[in-house]
């Protein structure tokens, strides 16, 4: 943690190659962690650690229409950002599917664990930039602004952290419409993955197909992930409570 620049460092390996402090969407997902450690024996410090590093992201991390970059870099030594850059996106100016996906969910989790309210408004705007982009059957591209689409893969493991994010959002916004568009589209995204479509069945030992990990490097192309397998099964479960 750089208490300069408000976030944690993603990748050591690659501050020479970006230029400074770098810091990824996907570690608002990590900040669970920090905020659990604070209320089980672990020093305060944490969860103001967790606050800090989502506040930043916040601020630097987001575009005008709140699409997020993958990386933002900052200046170790000033704590100012330097470049916001792609890694697994299309472009350093697309909406990497499961990076939104990331914002969302963690957004909703660092309200859940804080009760602030920009946490909350902040994450139904990450949200409803994505829901209002989505195809028809709520699975996305790997990438919305893939030229290739509707040629192009799918990223199951996006919708399943999107559709586990959205049963607990919409627990927490008082607006009834939005709270009813929240669990709905949560439970289309459930149905849909649910379908022979998506499941693996004895294809292999995973629950999901057509997840994308790393598509400009080639790596986990319409492929079974192990966190799109743990987000489905998450979301399944807060579906189950919530209708108990």
């Amino acid at each position: 943690y750089n208490p300069t620049v408000g976030t944690i460092l993603s990748w050591p390996r690659e501050v020479k190659k970006f230029g400074g402090h770098n810091t990824i969407i996907d570690n608002m997902i990590n900040l669970e962690l920090l905020f659990w450690a604070s209320k089980n024996g672990g020093n305060k410090k944490l969860y103001d650690i967790a606050v800090k590093h989502a506040e930043t992201t916040m601020n630097n991390h987001f575009r005008p229409d709140y699409t997020s970059y993958h990386v933002v870099v900052y200046d170790t030594l000033t704590g100012k950002r330097t470049k916001a850059v792609t890694h697994q996106g299309y472009a350093d100016n697309s909406m990497w599917a499961r990076g939104q996906s990331w914002a969302i969910y963690g957004f909703t989790m660092c309200f859940k664990e804080t009760k602030k309210p920009e946490f909350l408004d902040f994450a139904q705007k990450v949200t409803d930039v994505y829901l209002k982009n989505l195809p028809a059957d709520l699975i996305p591209y790997w990438d919305f602004n893939d030229p290739k689409i509707p040629n192009a893969p799918r990223d199951a493991s996006a919708a399943a952290v999107t559709a586990s994010a959205l049963i607990d959002l919409s627990k927490f916004v008082k607006d009834p419409t939005k709270k009813k568009l929240y669990f709905d589209k949560a439970k289309a995204m459930l149905a849909e993955l649910s379908t022979p479509r998506y499941q693996s069945g004895d294809k292999n030992s995973a629950i999901l197909l057509h997840s994308t990990g790393h598509h400009p490097n080639g790596t986990e192309v319409d492929a079974s992930i192990n966190y799109a397998d743990y987000y489905y099964v998450e979301a399944l479960m807060k579906l189950r409570k919530k209708r108990k």
